[in-house]
């Protein structure tokens, strides 16, 4: 009987080990650290970071490739500060649309047209539209006196001729005037783009062939085109005859402003169908959209000295002064360009509320 439990005993000791058994006894020690799971070192020190692409300045791509061909160009500083804000109020517009259009809101395309003409008019205000001329140069007036820069317009150079000569002028107000003379080339130069932009829609509509219906909506679409080129050229000829007034005249104690595109604001308010009451709380907006509009111009103007500095620096070759002073740099091109970003986005909010009260008189 105790020799049949010995042979028993035996053949259990032969038979192979269950397969979970074996894995275990495989694995060894590794097997035990995989147990460990959470409690292990491995798992608690976090991962050295992972060596990443820079994060790209915009989500979409189209607008990243304009911001990569203007660095090529080597603008100056302001006007790629500019830029980053134009492209920054183009790309929140254009998710607006794109959400207005899943919702089936944009029936007729002209909110889309106004992206494609606010596109033309960027790519046009910065030269990125490959045209060699002179709307690259520089329009920062910090970096480049008024001597060393064309206004590009023989009417506007002879205005800004007769006020240096006539001495009706402080230095203070000769840069105002010089500020609001370069304001109104910017804006000739828009409505060009826009004309431009306008005439390749319309040819593209008249060699359309489609329903009766859907020439009549792009008619449509291009007929409120049309009025708003009658608005810019408005506001474009008021301008002049403003400019040529305080050439001839000088700046007079009643001006209220001082900002170009709040004087702007302020004639076109002074035409909109505003009550008194409206008018007023629309005049004291102005005054802190005034006041914003100063304190971007500070940074601005902070930005180019401390750009000046950097290359400065850099050339002296001292690596502690050039980190302190790229760190600077960069401190001050990103609060530029934050504040760059309200200023134009109070102003889109402020020139819609011109707008829509324009259209109340209709």
């Amino acid at each position: 009987m105790a020799s049949r439990r010995v042979l028993s005993g035996l053949r259990a000791v032969r038979q192979p080990p269950p397969p979970l058994l074996l894995l275990l006894l495989l694995l060894g020690p590794w097997a035990a650290a995989g147990h460990a799971g959470k409690y292990s070192r491995e798992k608690n020190e976090p991962a050295p970071p992972s060596k990443r692409e820079p994060a790209a300045e915009f989500r979409m791509e189209k607008l990243n490739q304009l911001w990569e061909k203007a660095q090529r160009l080597n603008l100056p500083p302001l006007k790629l500060s500019d830029l980053h804000t134009d492209l920054k109020i183009q790309e929140r517009d254009e998710f607006k649309w794109k959400k207005l259009k899943a919702e089936g809101l944009d029936e007729d395309g002209e909110e889309e047209a106004k992206l494609v003409r606010s596109l033309s008019v960027i790519l046009a205000k910065y030269g990125l539209d490959g045209r060699k001329d002179s709307r690259v140069v520089s329009s920062n007036f910090v970096d480049h006196g008024p001597d060393d820069e064309s206004l590009e317009d023989p009417r506007l150079e002879k205005l800004w001729h007769k006020a240096k000569t006539s001495g009706k002028f402080s230095s203070e107000e000769l840069d105002k005037l010089w500020r609001e003379l370069q304001h109104h080339k910017e804006k000739v130069q828009e409505y060009h783009a826009l004309l431009e932009t306008l005439g390749g829609a319309e040819e593209s509509h008249e060699n359309a062939i489609g329903p009766v219906d859907l020439r009549g909506v792009q008619a449509e679409a291009l007929a409120s085109r049309h009025a708003e080129l009658k608005d810019r050229l408005r506001s474009i000829g008021q301008g002049f005859d403003r400019l040529r007034r305080v050439s001839h005249q000088g700046y007079g104690a009643e001006t209220e402003f001082t900002e170009p595109r709040v004087l702007d604001l302020w004639d076109m308010a002074k035409s909109a169908n505003f009550t008194e009451k409206e008018l007023e709380s629309f005049r004291e907006e102005l005054k802190h959209f005034e006041v914003k509009i100063e304190k971007h111009n500070h940074y601005q103007k902070q930005l180019e000295i401390s750009h000046q500095k950097l290359k400065h620096v850099e050339s002296f070759g001292d690596q502690q002064h050039v980190t302190r002073n790229r760190e600077r740099y960069a401190t001050l091109e990103e609060r530029t360009k934050e504040l760059g970003y309200k200023v134009k986005k109070h102003m889109q909010d402020l020139s819609s509320r011109i707008s829509r009260a324009r259209h109340n008189e209709l």
